[in-house]
């Protein structure tokens, strides 16, 4: 049985970050409405804000998932993201996030991949 995805953003004003977690089996359709949370976050931060994305938890991720998650790129880089730290999923569940970064950032947004939690909060300060 499929784990049930799990997209969450949280906002840390004072910080000026968002955080994104990714975790479970997406499809194109669970993952419809994540673009409409996280620009009704982006609203709480300033431009120049980083973003930690962690999908570390992806058990799948289908192809359908690209149009999604090129809208959550699309919606950072148009409310001025300065820096997205992530964690990529394995590369057998990895969909071409990188690929994505690089056309949908359009080289405007520095971009750093890590492998721990720790070593993101280490990027992010």
């Amino acid at each position: 049985m499929a784990d049930n995805p799990v997209f969450a953003v949280v906002v840390d004003p004072e910080r000026n970050l968002v955080r994104t977690r990714f975790a479970g089996d997406f499809t194109g359709a669970s993952l419809q409405d994540a673009p409409a949370q996280l620009k009704a976050k982006l609203q709480q931060v300033k431009p120049g804000f980083s973003v930690f994305a962690d999908f570390s938890q992806v058990a799948a991720m289908d192809l359908d998932c690209m149009g999604p998650l090129t809208r959550i790129m699309d919606l950072c880089r148009e409310h001025a993201v300065g820096l997205v730290v992530r964690i990529l999923p394995a590369k057998e569940r990895d969909i071409g996030i990188n690929l994505l970064s690089v056309v949908h950032y359009r080289g405007k947004v520095t971009t750093v991949t890590v492998e721990t939690v720790a070593e993101a909060e280490r990027a992010l300060r």
